[in-house]
């Protein structure tokens, strides 16, 4: 289900809305699904600014290596890492674990 807005960051946003919980999955992912696969930058930038939006699980979206590159945009020491463990993400020196078992393709699993 391609997202209906016409802006890239609420697009952004409409993708991220749907990763699963216990599910990560990364820019380039979501930037390739929105047919911009050189624009995961861009996503970084839309996640960055939707700290004060509840409903978008920026916690979950990481690098392409599983690294959280967007740790310093939570509060607190370690926000982002223990949100991922709560739901049940194994992350060691703030890289997500067996990546592949949590990574979730928008372009797998909403086309």
């Amino acid at each position: 289900m391609k997202p209906k807005s016409d802006n890239f960051f609420q697009k952004v946003y409409e993708v991220a809305e749907q990763i699963p919980y216990g599910r990560v999955t990364s820019y380039g992912a979501i930037a390739k699904y929105l047919g911009a696969a050189r624009s995961a930058r861009m996503v970084g930038w839309a996640m960055n600014g939707s700290h004060n939006m509840d409903n978008i699980p920026a916690h979950r979206v990481v690098n392409k290596a599983g690294i959280l590159t967007g740790k310093h945009h939570f509060d607190g020491t370690n926000l982002m890492q223990q949100l991922l463990e709560s739901e049940g993400i194994e992350v060691v020196d703030l890289q997500i674990q067996n990546l592949e078992k949590y990574f979730w393709d928008p372009f797998k699993e909403l086309t």
